[in-house]
């Protein structure tokens, strides 16, 4: 199995909603994790049973180059709080179809702001800002499923 055929495999267990795959073949083991909605990140695992194949040597390099890749992204969010889902069900931007969203980017707001509601067993519960900031970016698309303590809001607090 070469790179192209993991990445395309990658590719495909992200797209196909599973949380985790694994595959055993005679000479390599592979278990994909993906991390859900989050942010279509997956966690690829290669691991290469000992056998004399110049080809074997090259593969683990290609999983260890993705998280570097995105190592200056994370650094970049660092300055900015987070605001996470206190618990699961619908994320919802929105007090109901035919009103203004809550905030959206740029938006500047104050603690006890109310930025969206999450619905969760019929009940529309407002979620409120815990501090004083800009919305930098919404992480979370309306009327998408959220589960406790994912992220939905960036922030920026100066």
């Amino acid at each position: 199995m070469d790179i192209k055929e993991i990445q395309n495999l990658i590719k495909f267990v992200a797209k196909s909603g599973a949380s985790e795959v694994k595959l055993e073949m005679d000479d390599i083991k592979i278990t994909i994790k993906t991390g859900g909605d989050d942010k279509g990140e997956s966690t690829t695992y290669v691991q290469q049973i000992p056998m004399n194949q110049p080809v074997a040597q090259a593969m683990p390099a290609a999983p260890t180059a993705e998280p570097v890749a995105e190592a200056p992204a994370a650094s970049d969010d660092s300055k900015y709080i987070t605001i996470k889902s206190p618990i699961i069900g619908t994320f919802y931007r929105k007090p109901s179809p035919d009103k203004p969203v809550f905030v959206e980017v740029g938006t500047s707001i104050g603690e006890g702001d109310v930025l969206c509601v999450i619905e969760a067993m019929k009940l529309f519960n407002e979620i409120e800002s815990e501090v004083s900031g800009k919305i930098v970016k919404i992480l979370v698309d309306d009327s998408s499923p959220v589960e406790f303590d994912q992220p939905l809001f960036l922030v920026d607090p100066s």
